[in-house]
């Protein structure tokens, strides 16, 4: 039987860091992986996380499963983060949302298109270019994936496709939004079209979609959820996929939560149970170390002072990064690394050919992905102006 499967085209980012690992010059540069550097090259715990890690270790009493559904803690102390607190201090939106952890924000994504086709979806529309995962997901699970186009060549978000997509959306269809930094192109919405987009999605009665995977890492904490809670605030019902990876740092450890806004509080049951068995099915009970590890982190002022300070000098760092691009624009013909400034987060796409980014990788030892997209945060001053001249020289001829 098994003889029967066809080799899969090997994932073009794997290969990527496999190439990056073999070269063995030393000035090498890694754009491709999408993991947070700081300006010496590394990817280090969390200063929080290692404290709470700590306490974790000092105090836990049991490796015993937690359910299905996870650290119900640690799911309710991110939704004041997420949702905000209305004037009773309620971040549940009067009692209409619940949620339960899940392995990453993949698997939160994953869960939230699953539970989608079991209420009837049928059509996820979806701005392109997306995170790659998306689409495969959308397979995997039986849905059709409708794409638009998200940018204008300008660098601005293409508001208009979006909206002709909502205006003209049919019953079945499922719009997947990213909340902010979009991935890959760091294009984001403005708040005033966030507006229009919660306005055009009241009408049209499609289910939103809201993946948060690098909430703080944009604008702010408030700014970067700003966009998710115009839409919640004015559609009945709505699913979120949430990632903890990027803006604590714990990529290997995949902590990720997924959140049900429904019409009505008394619909919640109900839909919860249908979101335990996909989850029930798909990986039985999720990780709880990095969860818990959070959860510490959220429960204490001090050390919710400390993750928030790590992550304002993410922010500035990854500002300084597109600042600098942004300044070299008049230095590289072909290139519109002016609008590099106005985008946000980790990603951006660079509008090079195939045989360009062959020879930034063969000339200058300058890895990224076929599709231009680069990860800013490879980036740091000691190589920042290498790149800027590798970019000259293959874009000059």
């Amino acid at each position: 039987m098994l003889d029967r499967l066809e080799a899969q085209s090997p994932d073009a980012l794997l290969a990527l860091i496999k190439m990056y690992a073999a070269d063995e010059r030393a000035d090498k540069i890694d754009l491709g992986v999408g993991v947070y550097r700081t300006d010496d090259g590394a990817t280090p715990v969390f200063r929080a996380i290692k404290q709470a890690e700590k306490r974790l270790i000092e105090t836990q009493d049991s490796k015993s499963y937690l359910g299905p559904e996870g650290d119900s803690e640690f799911v309710r102390a991110l939704m004041p983060y997420i949702f905000g607190a209305g004037s009773d201090g309620r971040a549940d939106m009067g009692g209409r949302i619940a949620g339960m952890q899940t392995p990453g924000g993949t698997g939160a994504v994953r869960l939230a298109v699953s539970l989608a086709k079991q209420a009837g979806a049928r059509r996820v529309h979806m701005g392109a270019p997306s995170w790659p995962n998306h689409v495969q997901i959308l397979a995997d699970v039986g849905l059709e994936p409708v794409l638009f186009d998200h940018a204008n060549a300008d660098g601005s978000a293409n508001i208009d496709a979006l909206l002709s997509v909502i205006e003209g959306a049919g019953q079945g269809d499922v719009v997947l939004l990213h909340a902010c930094c979009h991935n890959p192109t760091g294009v984001d919405y403005s708040p005033a079209e966030w507006e229009r987009i919660a306005a055009a999605l009241a009408k049209s009665g499609l289910l939103p979609i809201i993946d948060s995977a690098y909430h703080g890492l944009g604008d702010g904490m408030e700014e970067d959820v700003a966009g998710l809670r115009t839409v919640l605030a004015a559609v009945p019902e709505a699913l979120v996929a949430y990632s903890c990876d990027k803006n604590f740092g714990m990529y290997r450890d995949r902590v990720g939560a997924f959140y049900v806004m429904a019409k009505d509080g008394s619909q919640l049951d109900a839909i919860m149970s249908n979101a335990n068995a996909l989850a029930r099915a798909n990986w039985s009970m999720p990780p709880d170390h990095g969860g818990a590890a959070i959860r510490i982190i959220l429960g204490d002022e001090a050390l919710v002072k400390e993750w928030q300070d790590e992550l304002t000098q993410m922010r500035a760092r990854l500002r300084q990064v597109r600042e600098t691009l942004a300044a070299a624009d008049n230095r590289v013909p072909g290139l519109d690394l002016a609008q590099l400034a106005d985008q946000n987060g980790l990603f951006a796409i660079l509008k090079l050919d195939k045989d360009q980014i062959a020879k930034l990788r063969d000339d200058h030892g300058i890895y990224m992905a076929g599709s231009g997209r680069i990860n800013a945060a490879g980036l740091t001053s000691g190589n920042i102006e290498k790149f800027i001249d590798a970019l000259s020289d293959v874009t000059a001829n």
